[in-house]
């Protein structure tokens, strides 16, 4: 049986069809750039004095946000990081449920509620009259927040082929995500009232929507779901577009397949009846929580070294870009297995020897603070691609959102994690380098993915799924041997 891209070969890998599908996708994530990190400007607290009105009432106290609004500080300042968290809250529930809604519904229609979801409730917040009411419309945004991310990487994943994929799920993806996290400073900087800058940030994003007449579903989850004629419309579609002439049957393996084999029925038991898969499942979320509290955990620490607050953000998403980049170069030539660990390390070491600077070298901390940032987003890149390289495409966006779910416990936990800097102001990068060391040992017992198709199918799947440690050598398979005798002359 040809595999996708096989069939799809005569429309080459960046025709004009693949060209707006990937730029139309990329543009479609950069509000989780900005809205993955509003919160560092909306609940920036200004200096204050506790019981003090008189002194307490100075200008920069009176054009302050969220904190102000809202009394988030003195006895209320509890209130401030679990704002953060229930924000990381929303994200892991709606990546939890728009993963398996995206396998049963498809990856397009939950990629533009998702989007909806964000664009409508990030408006709405404008409109908040308690820090109640706030905090509920940032659990619903939450809903849409990177699971349109998760379904706009697994969408271009299974549209593109070769090249153009991996370009795709590393810098493609990753620069959208990027611009948006550089363009928050910028919209932040000249709006300072908190109901102007979400207006600024929510409006704009209305203009996404006709993208649903340009962006297609994924012929590969429709083939999946047995929808062959549909899958075949989209490809004839783009084969118009690219300017190519398409064969009589696209799909016709499919077309057979479909005919003599029912569909098999999936969903996330299929995660864990199998062991291997569900051991992998496993590493595959720890790693992914590692990488998330690192993530946002340097990221949200970046903004307090220095004193430009805007300054320290724009830096922080700048550090990406080559990030993305490192992670796109280790995608094309490096193992999968290999790219992650050594991130997983970098990260680790930056973090441990960052506690042996001594005080007077405030430039070398923000080196190190950096460098590690460089790796986690490299790793955090890879991660992306790497989970959906390994899961059938019944699977693929489940396991995703399996894995970013996880992933969001990691963020939940970062604002109280960097409260322990009241206690040991090199704790949190203690228990993150810590945590990133377990996860690169932990990586090693993952399959590699390096070179190799996406599986279509559960047995595709498995024809991979043994893992094992590349320090032990593999046992030979036994060869039976016949002896016979050979007759005397």
């Amino acid at each position: 049986m040809r595999s996708y891209p096989q069939c799809i070969a005569f429309l080459g890998q960046f025709g004009r069809f693949q060209q707006i599908v990937f730029f139309l996708l990329c543009i479609s994530i950069v509000p989780n750039g900005f809205g993955a990190f509003t919160l560092v400007f909306l609940a920036d607290t200004p200096s204050h004095h506790c019981r003090v009105p008189d002194v307490n009432l100075t200008e920069d106290w009176r054009g302050a946000i969220i904190p102000v609004r809202f009394d988030l500080v003195c006895d209320q300042k509890w209130k401030k990081p679990f704002t953060t968290t229930i924000f990381f809250v929303g994200i892991l529930i709606g990546s939890f449920f728009a993963g398996q809604l995206s396998d049963k519904c498809g990856r397009k229609p939950v990629l533009f509620v998702t989007l909806a979801l964000q664009t409508i409730f990030t408006f709405i917040q404008v409109f908040s009259v308690s820090w109640v009411m706030f905090t509920v419309l940032l659990v619903i945004n939450g809903l849409g927040q990177m699971s349109n991310y998760m379904a706009a990487l697994v969408l271009g994943a299974e549209i593109l082929t070769g090249n153009a994929r991996l370009l795709y799920s590393s810098l493609g993806t990753c620069f959208g995500f990027a611009a948006g996290y550089m363009l928050l400073p910028l919209c932040a900087y000249f709006v300072r009232d908190w109901k102007t800058l979400l207006l600024v940030l929510s409006v704009p994003c209305l203009a996404f929507f006709p993208f649903w007449w340009f962006i297609p579903e994924s012929p590969r989850w429709l083939l999946c779901q047995d929808r062959v004629e549909e899958a075949e419309a989209i490809i004839r579609k783009a084969a118009k577009i690219n300017k190519v002439q398409a064969p009589c049957v696209i799909f016709e393996d499919y077309v057979a397949k479909a005919k003599t084999d029912p569909k098999e029925p999936h969903s996330i038991l299929d995660l864990i009846r199998n062991v291997n898969i569900a051991v992998m499942t496993v590493i595959l979320c720890y790693v992914a929580f590692t990488m998330s509290a690192g993530y946002y955990g340097i990221s949200f620490n970046t903004t307090q070294l220095h004193d430009n607050t805007y300054l320290s953000c724009f830096i922080s998403g700048a550090v990406e870009l080559p990030a993305y980049v490192s992670s796109w170069l280790a995608l094309r030539y490096v193992s999968r297995r290999l790219s992650v660990i050594a991130t997983l390390v970098l990260s680790a070491l930056t973090l441990y020897v960052m506690q042996l600077v001594p005080e007077g070298y405030p430039s070398l901390s923000l080196l190190l603070e950096m460098v590690g940032k460089y790796a986690i987003t490299t790793g955090f890149g890879l991660m992306f691609a790497y989970t959906t390289e390994l899961y059938p495409t019944a699977l693929r966006n489940t396991a995703a959102g399996i894995c970013n779910t996880v992933a969001r416990l990691g963020s939940c936990i970062t604002p109280y994690l960097l409260e322990l800097r009241s206690y040991s102001k090199f704790l949190p990068y203690i228990i993150l380098g810590s945590l990133a060391v377990l996860a690169a040992l932990a990586t090693i017992l993952l399959p590699e993915s390096f070179g190799r198709p996406l599986p279509d199918s559960m047995q595709d799947m498995r024809k991979r799924e043994r893992m094992k440690c590349p320090c032990m050598p593999e046992a030979e398979t036994p060869v039976t041997v016949v002896l016979m005798d050979n007759a005397k002359a």
